[in-house]
């Protein structure tokens, strides 16, 4: 079965971390764009992190550079991103997915396969 399953959301405390996991199953992720999303109640889904195939180039939202990392492991077919310093505001379901093989930055159009979400929560 070709799916993505996003895992490692929670409940944390402002200034904390957490780090998410995405794993492929019944395709490689080799060679495809990766990003992550997120939808927070009430707002459009946003671009958060997103990274070209070979991993060259790699897009942040402002609000979360410098705080927030993707990154791929091609031999566990598993895609990461890795938060930090988190905020209030990033409360939100967060969602893996995967564009084609041509680097189209982060618009949530350009992207065809996703995971099913994972909640992310921060709050004292």
């Amino acid at each position: 079965q070709v799916q993505l399953v996003e895992s490692g959301g929670g409940l944390v405390q402002p200034g904390g971390s957490l780090r998410l996991s995405c794993a492929a199953s019944g395709f490689t992720l080799a060679g495809y764009v990766i990003g992550w999303f997120r939808q927070a109640p009430g707002k459009e889904r946003e671009g958060v992190a997103c990274m070209s195939s070979s991993g060259a180039l790699t897009y942040y939202a402002d609000s979360v550079k410098g705080r927030f990392a993707i990154s791929r492991d091609n031999a566990k077919n598993t895609v990461y991103l890795q938060m930090n310093s988190l905020k209030p505001e990033d409360t939100a379901v967060y969602y893996c997915a995967t564009g084609g093989l041509t680097w189209f930055g982060c618009a949530s159009r350009r992207y065809g396969r996703w995971g099913q979400g994972t909640q992310v929560t921060v709050s004292s």
